[in-house]
């Protein structure tokens, strides 16, 4: 469990003195992460980056004169814990929003809490089911799994993909997604030929591809997925040679997911995925270059790790909350709301926000970029 250690030793020291503990913070902002567990490597860098950039605003002042505080718990991606940390932000440490759900069963979990308490809750997983239908407190940074899906639906029509194999991890996120895809997929008209699952432990899946491999007419194959299970399909996929191309979801589009797959085997995979894994490759004159380069110089410089899509959803969700405030002029939960609904033009690392209130995302298709795996690293393939 993890939680503010300036406030807890302030106030073991007030106990001891026999005085009142000092507020260090007007604005408490809580957050509850998967910083641990199967899903930490995408927790691990959000985590990091709240902490950051809580750290940043409160060394220029704060948010309209008053510091914030980030109380933050660590639920390990268990959506139990997700849910019990979630009460506990909002009835004993009080928060006046919450950021966090690192996975799409988190998220679910935390959301009837935050609903019920009236507690924005801005999400950092993926799923549609989310913001659809719109719930008046509940918003989301990443692109939904339906958006991934027709990204990749329109690459594979552009290249005179008809015909494809699906594969999917029976997680929360995989399970969605390929429910989005098959939603969507007829509009493209693309066929599935093959429908394989895997569980979110299992070790190998040469069996389901093997399946596909089988199957005639496939001209390619869609792994909807997160964690260990896409770079698992990626190896077993090289180790097959199924020649195929091969596409992944927003869900791996990091760094971590290319060391975890091994170069070698990711060679020429293709996602989704956000400005931020390329941003060096972005034109001077990209509304979003300025931001995600002087993300990825501070992140880098203060955690000597890699930039991670993962952490430009916290970013991002962070940048959103501050600016409802700052507009708000009021940490009222109802205030910033209301705020956080009128989000409009901000520039992030995912896309260009602008919400309204039928819509808690605010991103189209134009804020992913199609990329592909490329010696080791990203490239834009559009």
């Amino acid at each position: 469990m993890k939680f503010s250690a300036t406030t807890a030793l302030a106030g073991s020291l007030a106990l001891v003195l026999g005085f009142a503990a000092p507020a260090f913070a007007d604005i408490k902002i809580g957050a509850t992460i998967s910083e641990t567990g199967p899903a930490s490597f995408l927790g691990d860098p959000e985590a990091k980056t709240l902490k950051m950039l809580v750290e940043e605003i409160n060394a220029a002042g704060g948010v309209n004169g008053e510091k914030l505080e980030l109380i933050i718990y660590d639920d390990g991606g268990d959506p139990n814990k997700a849910r019990t940390f979630a009460t506990r932000l909002v009835e004993d440490d009080e928060v006046v929003a919450l950021i966090g759900g690192t996975t799409t069963g988190t998220s679910m979990a935390i959301i009837p809490v935050l609903e019920d308490a009236e507690v924005p809750f801005i999400s950092l997983a993926g799923a549609v089911e989310i913001i659809d239908p719109v719930k008046p407190f509940v918003f989301k940074t990443p692109h939904t799994d339906r958006m991934a899906c027709a990204k990749i639906f329109e690459d594979m029509k552009k290249n005179g993909i008809t015909k494809i194999g699906l594969i999917s991890g029976s997680d929360g996120f995989g399970a969605s997604m390929r429910k989005q895809c098959l939603a969507i997929i007829g509009e493209y008209g693309i066929e599935v030929l093959a429908d394989e699952t895997y569980g979110p432990t299992d070790a190998d899946m040469t069996p389901q591809l093997t399946n596909i491999k089988g199957k005639d007419g496939v001209q390619a194959v869609l792994n909807p997925g997160f964690g260990q299970g896409p770079a698992i399909v990626t190896r077993n996929y090289a180790q097959l040679a199924v020649g195929l191309p091969l596409y992944q979801s927003h869900g791996v589009a990091s760094d971590g997911f290319i060391e975890l797959a091994g170069a070698q085997a990711a060679e020429g995979v293709k996602l989704p995925g956000t400005a931020l894994l390329v941003a060096g490759l972005l034109p001077e004159n990209d509304p979003q270059r300025a931001v995600v380069v002087a993300y990825k110089e501070a992140y880098e410089k203060a955690t000597g790790k890699p930039v991670s899509t993962f952490g430009g959803y916290a970013h991002d969700a962070f940048r959103i909350l501050v600016d409802a405030i700052k507009r708000a002029g009021s940490a009222e939960p109802s205030a910033i709301r209301d705020a956080i609904e009128g989000t409009s033009g901000l520039v992030g690392t995912t896309g260009t926000v602008t919400m309204s209130a039928t819509d808690h995302l605010g991103l189209d298709l134009s804020a992913f970029r199609m990329l592909k795996i490329e010696d080791g690293g990203w490239k834009i393939v559009e």
